[in-house]
């Protein structure tokens, strides 16, 4: 058996063996983890938005220059403000 072949057999379990308790812990497993990359995402938009619109220059002495470190703060508080408002208006939809 080659070793491809030892990892798919180790990797597939059969989930119809799981008790209930194991299978909730399992699901809440992968609601965590998918919250955990759409965290992710968004921090990583976060960043290439706000670093493509407020780093102009090179970036000598290893910080920011005055004017580009307010601009990304405010990237950064604007970015959430949408996401906060986009949030807040699909939870009221889920509401009605």
């Amino acid at each position: 058996m080659d070793a491809q072949s030892a990892l798919q057999q180790q990797t597939d379990v059969d989930l119809s063996k799981l008790s209930a308790n194991d299978k909730a812990e399992l699901q809440q497993f992968i609601v965590n983890e998918s919250q955990k990359a759409r965290i992710q995402q968004s921090v990583h938009s976060l960043t290439d938005i706000c670093w493509k619109k407020c780093i102009t220059g090179g970036i000598t002495g290893g910080k920011l220059d005055k004017n580009e470190n307010s601009c990304t703060m405010n990237c950064v508080d604007r970015f959430l403000d949408a996401n906060f408002t986009v949030i807040k208006h699909l939870d009221s939809l889920r509401g009605q």
